[in-house]
């Protein structure tokens, strides 16, 4: 009989323990679930908030510049209406008389439609370029010259535009550097620097998109040290944004 009433007391103990040992793993199963839920209700709120502000800067900019015709889709690899909105304040302030951008799009339009009185888009696409003459025509726009600059091998041992197709370009008062793509070496901006710092008016502004890449902003500041009379303005938009303007 003592030996029975021994046997179930082990018994029982082990159950016990048992029922603990189910229990913890229950709640660490349960925590963990509750911190991937939690994260994962963080991120969807964080990705809600970027979307409303690329609608309400959307919307700003469509109500600001009234366009005739469709536009492209914004976001993604082309610019976002955050930095499409800046750019339009931007020249709506300065008033630029010499654009140039690099990397046509619809950001073409939206500098045009903002008041750019000369624009100078180059992009190393033929195709990207035949569209971009076609939407600016869709939409009635002239003053805009489309040029396509092919990469090719640059001393700095990147590929960047050809830089004979640039030899006649000086005096730019509003520089946008979003090319060439990042996808091809994420140097692949630096040579603007170089090849078009002393192409620049004394009051010029450069805005330059994707400054959340690391090589991006470093090209950022490398353009705010080699002009000491700007000021380098950091925007926390989609994809980073830098404006480099005057004191």
């Amino acid at each position: 009989m003592k030996y029975i009433q021994t046997l179930l007391l082990l018994v029982s103990i082990a159950g016990i323990f048992y029922c603990v040992r189910m229990l913890r793993a229950l709640h660490t199963k349960v925590s963990t679930s509750t911190s991937k839920i939690t994260k994962s209700l963080n991120e969807q709120k964080t990705q809600n908030q970027h979307a409303y502000r690329q609608l309400e800067a959307f919307y700003q900019l469509i109500s600001l510049l009234k366009f005739t015709a469709p536009i492209p889709p914004t976001r993604g690899w082309v610019a976002s209406p955050d930095l499409l909105l800046t750019m339009t304040d931007v020249i709506r302030t300065h008033k630029p008389r010499l654009v140039v951008e690099l990397g046509s799009g619809v950001s073409t339009l939206v500098i045009a439609k903002a008041g750019a009185k000369k624009l100078i888009s180059i992009d190393d696409s033929d195709e990207f370029a035949i569209k971009t003459r076609a939407m600016l025509k869709e939409h009635g726009v002239r003053g805009v010259e489309v040029r396509v600059a092919p990469l090719a091998s640059h001393g700095s041992g990147v590929d960047w535009y050809d830089t004979s197709k640039l030899g006649d370009i000086k005096g730019i008062d509003l520089l946008f550097i979003d090319g060439p793509p990042g996808s091809n070496s994420p140097n692949a901006r630096k040579p603007a620097l170089q090849e078009l710092l002393g192409r620049l008016s004394p009051k010029a502004v450069i805005i330059m998109d994707d400054v959340k890449r690391p090589a991006e902003r470093e090209l950022a500041e490398a353009f705010a040290k080699a002009l000491p009379s700007h000021v380098l303005t950091f925007h926390d938009h989609e994809k980073g944004t830098a404006v480099i303007s005057p004191k």
